[in-house]
């Protein structure tokens, strides 16, 4: 049993009602934080003592929507010009995922986990899409998510648009993950059904995904309202708003990861609220394919969790914070708008919808929690404390090096060097060689 104790550092726990701690230190103890107390209290504990003098330490952080497949895409220059969010999932996205096979899955999945790690991410909710290599496709992004250390929840983007053999292969691709790590099954990952669009799902698809969906219990994660032309498609060809319908089939529920929704109605905003789905903004993705800015102010103030995404533009979730910050001041025509409404999203509302998977306490600093922690390098040159902190995390903390990353008590970055299993340089030699044949083929 791996026991220790940080202290020296500040500690900006993303508890709303103990936000900042001075003199306090964390005993780790099989895997969770055993105590939160000032060190003056834990100093005669028997245990490795480490000295996080001069640091922040903060809960490691969570990206609440990915697509770890993207990641050798890097570079590509081959895609034609798009002029708008249907072109760029034609031109691009739909012809690089049939093109992914298993092995680039799983160098995706890896090199994206290590990125994630050196930037303090530790927790991330996944969606993938390979139609032409899809059985087997969750497993290997899970041993990589395993040979990494993080925590993932995982899902196969079902969709009708390569056919039916291949929806069916994704619909028992889902059933068969769900079934092997749903409920309590394993502490590091999780999994939800997966769908790609309300657009790209016929009525039957959504029905047997439904009856699937209510016999295991489990949740979904779908794109929703991305952009304009997901309500269009539904209202024109099914006669109702893409949240309408998918309600209608009984496809949100508590557990739901409904990603983007940028166009979505009030209307559709109130059954999202009744049913305590999550939305899962993505701001960097969203400016870049030109779709809109997601109400994020009228979500929240309707009664939705709000959550952060990156969308795989990036892995860094403060620079999506600060992006999301600018693009919500936009967005409003207010540059005082829409400062806490962006900052909850990843400081609250993500840990909010990560404990749904993961339990309580996750992605807080709080006795009992699972010790998933990130220290980072930062010596305040303003007053920090409970007051400013928030301030602080957009505007100090996000340009700061990430200097250890610790999940479920295991350490898998000190000092900015990586402490896994893995040779690096080599898995990003055979990253370059994947992503070289797969452009090839692209």
């Amino acid at each position: 049993m791996k026991r220790y104790i940080i202290h020296s550092a500040e500690i900006l726990s993303f508890d709303p009602q103990k936000p900042y701690l001075k003199d306090y230190a964390v005993l780790v103890e099989d895997g969770k934080i055993a105590k939160l107390a000032p060190y003056a209290m834990l100093k005669e504990e028997n245990c490795e003592h480490i000295d996080a003098s001069g640091k922040i330490l903060m809960p490691g952080l969570i990206n609440a929507h990915h697509h770890f497949y993207s990641t050798l895409v890097t570079g590509l220059g081959k895609a034609a010009p798009s002029k708008d969010f249907n072109e760029v999932l034609e031109n691009l996205w739909w012809r690089l995922d049939k093109k992914l096979m298993l092995r680039d899955t799983y160098i995706s999945a890896a090199i994206s986990a290590i990125n994630a790690i050196r930037k303090g991410t530790t927790t991330i909710i996944d969606h993938h899409a390979s139609p032409y290599h899809i059985t087997g496709s969750l497993a290997e992004i899970s041993r990589a998510v395993k040979d990494t250390g993080l925590r993932a929840s995982l899902c196969y983007e079902v969709s009708d648009r390569d056919g039916m053999e291949r929806r069916d292969e994704g619909i028992a691709e889902n059933l068969s993950f769900v079934k092997a790590y749903g409920a309590e099954q394993d502490t590091q990952i999780k999994a939800l059904f997966g769908m790609h669009a309300a657009f790209t799902l016929s009525d039957e698809s959504l029905d047997l995904i439904a009856r699937l969906v209510s016999d295991t219990g489990c949740g979904t994660h779908i794109h929703v309202a991305e952009a304009q032309s997901d309500q269009r498609f539904n209202i024109e060809h099914f006669g109702k708003r893409v949240v309408e319908r998918l309600n209608d089939f009984g496809l949100i529920n508590q557990h739901s990861v409904l990603a983007h929704g940028v166009h979505l109605s009030p209307k559709e905003m109130m059954i999202v609220a009744e049913k305590k789905a999550a939305i899962v903004t993505n701001p960097q993705s969203n400016l870049n394919n030109a779709v809109g800015i997601a109400d994020v102010c009228k979500m929240q103030e309707l009664g939705i969790t709000v959550g952060l995404g990156t969308d795989a533009m990036t892995v860094n979730m403060l620079e999506e914070l600060r992006v999301g910050m600018w693009a919500q001041h936009l967005r409003q025509e207010n540059p005082s708008a829409g400062f806490m409404e962006i900052a909850s999203t990843l400081l609250f509302n993500n840990p909010a919808i990560a404990e749904k998977y993961w339990g309580k306490g996750h992605g807080k600093i709080s006795e009992g929690a699972a010790a998933d922690m990130i220290l980072v390098d930062y010596d305040p040159h303003t007053p920090l404390n409970a007051d400013t902190w928030i301030g602080h995390v957009v505007y100090g903390i996000s340009q700061a090096r990430v200097d250890t990353t610790i999940v479920a008590g295991e350490f898998l970055m000190w000092d900015g060097e990586l402490l896994l299993n893995i040779d690096e340089a080599q898995l990003r030699a055979e990253s370059r060689e994947l992503a070289k044949a797969l452009w090839d083929r692209f």
